[in-house]
This record gives structure tokens, sequence and C-alpha cells, in this order.
């Protein structure tokens, strides 16, 4: 029995045909009994069907669910069938666990714009039934993945004065990541107990702080959702002090895996922590943090481990935030390299050499009375992020 994992959920994976290689492309989670769910999704226009179907569900069950279906390998999108797979995937997986259909939600990864044969999701289903686990966590979070090079789990337990809760959160992505919301996908699992409005408002405060501070080459998916499901199955209702702790812990969770999976950036080779203090508004400093993030001069600089502060300041200055550059100092690895807007006193080799380490860290302060600070974790681009990419495909 893996103790990590929330009392009354269970996981399942198996690899299905969708894939062209013979690794896990289908997992199935669910919840022993009804789960309240909230989930938060692609605001990119081009949204693929999975995503549709899921946000009706949730509105059609009051933000209950049992389960979720997850393929990699097709993205199910922009194909001219894709509602139709979407819909015959949550009335198996309804048929399957005897549960009406909108109590199960769908997510898919991979490939946009190719047919999803859902009759390989039908076939596989009744093994996936008799394969579930609560100690099949870690192949579910294998069988998401797609670029990604190891698979992204995190976990949390939170003492109250009721009795203990479990988080146990995963994640999938590596590219095409700026998530205007989420991530590609993660799923995240409690047995405390909330109502679904309590919940959407949970996640939407931790997603904002972790899963939309991330970005590896500023592309926002068509399929990006992330849900938290809290079915209850621990008993313990959390007061106001204790909610206090479980969404402390819940954040937590989320930022784990949202670092990881810019960690995992494709062909990326180093972490980039960026923190902007002294904007106008947090609101404000995120714009700045962003811009920076978002870079490819700055991007690439990391990969270098070139000290060029003359990339860092231009790109802040892109944004419609008002500021006086000549109140700007920037250091890098805690180097100042930047004071008022200047080059400072600093020994190149010695802020090189810091800079070829896996971490780096970016700090742009803007002098003055204005208190927005934000934080924002980046990766750097190599060579290896083109052949990923243009390879993708093929």
């Amino acid at each position: 029995m893996d103790h990590r994992i929330p009392k009354g959920f269970n996981f399942a994976a198996t690899y299905a045909g969708i894939r062209k290689t013979e690794k896990m492309d289908l997992a199935l989670m669910t919840s022993e009994i009804p789960a309240a769910a909230a989930a938060v999704f692609t605001q990119n226009t081009v949204r693929a069907a999975p995503v549709n179907l899921s946000e009706a569900h949730l509105a059609k069950s009051r933000g209950l669910a049992r389960a979720i279906i997850c393929n990699a390998g097709n993205a199910n999108c922009a194909t001219r069938d894709g509602e139709k797979v979407a819909r015959k995937t949550a009335r198996a997986v309804g048929s399957l666990l005897e549960i009406p259909s909108e109590m199960a939600l769908v997510a898919s990864t991979g490939v946009i714009g190719e047919p999803l044969d859902v009759s390989k999701i039908e076939k596989a289903l009744p093994g996936l039934g008799l394969q579930l686990s609560p100690d099949n966590f870690d192949h579910v979070a294998r069988a998401i993945m797609t670029t990604d090079t190891v698979p992204k789990t995190a976990f949390a337990e939170i003492k109250t004065s009721q009795g203990t809760v479990r988080i146990a959160g995963m994640a999938k992505g590596s590219g095409m990541i700026q998530p205007n919301m989420a991530t590609m996908l993660g799923f995240v699992f409690t047995d405390a107990a909330f109502k679904p409005s309590a919940l959407r408002r949970m996640l939407r405060a931790a997603a904002d702080d972790t899963f939309n501070s991330i970005s590896v080459d500023s592309d926002t998916s068509t399929n990006d959702s992330l849900y938290l499901l809290a079915n209850g199955a621990s008993g313990v209702h959390p007061k106001k002090a204790d909610r206090e702790t479980f969404e402390q812990a819940l954040k937590q969770v989320c930022e784990d895996l949202a670092v990881a999976i810019v960690r995992d950036g494709e062909g990326a080779k180093k972490l980039v922590t960026i923190d902007v203090e002294g904007a106008p508004s947090d609101k404000d400093a995120k714009k700045i943090a962003r811009e920076i993030a978002n870079s490819p001069l700055v991007k690439t600089a990391m990969a270098g481990a070139d000290p060029n502060w003359g990339r860092i300041l231009p790109a802040a200055g892109k944004t419609d935030v008002d500021f006086n550059p000549r109140k700007v100092d920037i250091w890098l690895n805690g180097f100042q390299v930047c004071d008022r807007g200047l080059q400072a006193d600093f020994v190149e080799a010695e802020v090189q050499k810091s800079m070829e380490e896996a971490a780096c860290s970016v700090r742009f302060r803007i002098r003055g009375k204005g208190k927005g600070r934000a934080r924002f974790w980046t990766c750097d681009f190599t060579e290896a992020y083109i052949k990923i990419n243009a390879e993708y495909r093929t």
C-alpha cells in the first residue's frame, strides 16, 4: 500500500496502441466515492475536445466527479470527430464504473490534428478496470508523459485537529509551456472534504502563483487542464486554521509540479528563477518577470552562461509597466551586474562560472515606493529544443 496516496483513490495505466512506440499511453484515475472537483483550463482560443467536454461535465454534475481518463500520444484536437471521440470515451468510462458519464472527466495530450481512434480506448478500458489500485499512481504519472524525460509527482501530508489528510499530484509537460491557466496536464487528489465552490477558489489561487508563473517557450497549449479532486474519504472537514494549512500545502504541491515542468523543459539544462521587486503592483511585477522569462535572448544567454544584463533590462521594458530604467538594479546568482540602470562593478568570469550551474537566479529590483513582487520560473534555450520540436511528428 502506497501511504502517500489519499484514501479512496485508485489508478491504472496501460498501452492501448495510441502511441507509435509501445509504452503506456492510457491512464484511468478513480475515486471510490463521488468527489468534489475543480478545474482550470486553457485560455487558448483553439481548445481540444476533452477540454470542452470536461468543462461541460463539471457544470452538469455541479462540481462532482468519479473518474479521469487520460490518453497520451494524441491531443484529440482540431479533428472532424474530436467531440464525438471525447463523448464516447466518457461514456465508456461511465459504463465500466457504472456511473453517469458526466462524472467522468477526459484529458488528452499529444499530436494536434490527427484523428484519435476511440475503439483503442474502449478495448483497453476493461483491463484498466481490473488494475485499479492506489499503488499504480507512479505508473499513471509515466503514462501521461509525451516529450517529458521524467515523471513529475508531488505529495503532502497535513495533520489537522480531526486527523490526517493527504495530497498527491502529478503533471506532465516539457514543451509548449506558458500555461495561461495551469499546465499541459495536471491531476491533484486529496482525501480532505471540501465543497466544489471552495475547491475552485483554492485551485485558482494555487495555480496563479505556480502553474501560471512558468514558461518554457511562451506557447499555450490547446489541451491545458489542471484538475483537483477531493473525496473526503479521510473524514476530515478542515476548519479555518486547518484550511489555511491545507491551502499552503496545496500551493506547495502545485509549485513542486510546476517547477519540475520547467526543469524538464525540452532540451533545457538550467532552471532559471526570476524575482521582480518594487513594481507598482504584483500584476505589473508578474508582467515584467514573464517578459524576461520569455525573451529568447535572455534564455540563450542563460544557456551560454553569459552575464549579459543588457538583455534583461530591455526585455522588462517591452511591457506596458511604467518604470524608470535608471532606478533598476539587477543581480545574477547573487552578483549585482546592474546598478541604477548602468553596469555594476563585477568580475565577469566569476559570474559566468556561477551561471554554469544547473540553477540560475535573476533578481530585478526597481528602486522606489513600489510594493509589487512576483516570482517566475523558466529555463534556458538550447539547440536540443529545436531538434525535439523539428522532429516531433516524425
